[in-house]
C-alpha cells in the first residue's frame, strides 16, 4: 500500500487537496506504516526548508482554481462555453474541494438572497396596495 502512495499525493494530503476517499485511505495507511510517516515527515521537512518545485507552488497557491467571481458566473450559467467546460471539469472530474466548497457557499447565498427578494417584493406589494384594499363592508 505504501508504494502506491506517491510523494505528490503525500504533499496533497498535507494540503487537504485530495478527494475525501483518498484522504481516508492515506490516513489509514499512515497509521499502519511507520515508513510512510517517515516519508511524510521528509516531505514536510523539504517544504519547511523552502525546497519547492514549480508544480508544488502551482498547487499550493491554487493557480488553476477559478476565482469566486468565475464560480458565481458558472452558477448563473453566464460563462462562455469553454470556461464553463473547464469549471465543470475542475469541479466534477478533478473534484477540487476548495472550489466545491466555494460553489456550495455561493449556492446557499443565492438561495438566501432569493428568499429575501421574495419577502421584499411581498412587503412592497402590500405597502403599495394598502390604500386600494377595501375595508370590510
Amino acid at each position: 500500500m505504501t508504494d502506491e502512495i506517491s510523494n505528490a499525493e503525500l504533499e496533497a494530503y498535507l494540503d487537504e487537496a485530495l478527494p475525501e476517499q483518498r484522504m481516508v485511505q492515506i490516513e489509514a495507511a499512515l497509521r499502519e506504516h511507520p515508513q510512510l510517516c517517515d516519508r511524510l515527515a521528509s516531505s514536510l521537512g523539504r517544504r519547511d526548508a523552502g525546497l519547492h518545485s514549480l508544480g508544488a507552488i502551482w498547487r499550493r497557491h491554487r493557480l488553476s482554481c477559478p476565482s469566486r467571481e468565475q464560480l458565481g458566473s458558472y452558477l448563473l450559467n453566464v460563462l462562455e462555453p469553454g470556461q464553463a467546460d473547464y469549471l465543470k471539469f475542475h469541479l466534477e472530474e478533478i473534484g477540487c474541494r476548495y472550489c466545491n466548497a466555494n460553489l456550495i457557499d455561493l449556492q446557499q447565498q443565492h438561495a438566501a438572497s432569493d428568499q429575501a427578494d421574495v419577502e421584499s417584493r411581498r412587503g412592497e406589494f402590500f405597502r403599495t396596495s394598502a390604500g386600494y384594499l377595501s375595508r370590510g363592508k
